[in-house]
């Protein structure tokens, strides 16, 4: 029996539409393992503790940690920014007496340490300004700084968020952070 060429036409037509759909999932599926490749949770143990003691959005804690060290915890920055979530040294000083601690300067490279500190800050910029933009900010360019904008109009209408940053770095950087946390959580949703 052989088929009809409209018969022959139907089947073909299918079996090239499984095709492109086969091939449109394999690409799909494989970006997906691509971006989470390219974006990782890593420390997640200590990402979910530490963001959720502090108030924070973990999707907003793994962006930070991807924009400041792309999870080495051993990174430094040329103004000796340390760990995963690139701490200050004088900063990492301040926290610890904040929290009645006192750790050796090089423990902010050990995972567990920076993640709790970095959370820990955050979670502080976040009580002071309320935006996670803001913050970033203010982890960024300092919180006082971050204040005279916000009381600046040409730089906030509400003075609680800012409409504009005036140091391109931090401007720049804010962007980053926010649209990285905008990859994480379309990726693991």
């Amino acid at each position: 029996m052989t088929k009809s060429p409209r018969a022959k036409k139907l089947t073909d037509t299918l079996l090239l539409l499984f095709l492109v759909f086969s091939l449109l999932t394999l690409i799909y599926f494989g970006s997906v393992s691509i971006l989470k490749t390219l974006y990782p949770r890593r420390y997640s143990e200590f990402v979910e503790i530490y963001a959720s003691e502090n108030n924070l959005n973990e999707d907003f804690v793994f962006a930070v940690i991807e924009c400041e060290s792309g999870f080495d915890k051993n990174a430094v920055s040329y103004l000796d920014a340390k760990g995963l979530m690139q701490i200050m040294p004088e900063t990492f000083l301040w926290l610890q007496e904040k929290r009645g601690e006192h750790l050796p300067e090089e423990s902010i490279f050990e995972a567990e340490t920076a993640i709790d500190y970095g959370c820990y800050f955050y979670g502080m910029l976040m009580n002071q300004f309320g935006d996670e933009a803001t913050a970033v900010a203010a982890y960024h360019a300092g919180a006082s700084r971050v204040e005279d904008w916000l009381e600046n109009p040409e730089y906030s209408d509400d003075g609680k968020t800012l409409k504009d940053i005036p140091y391109p770095s931090t401007k720049k950087y804010v962007e980053r952070v926010m649209k990285t946390k905008n990859i994480y959580h379309n990726l693991y949703k």
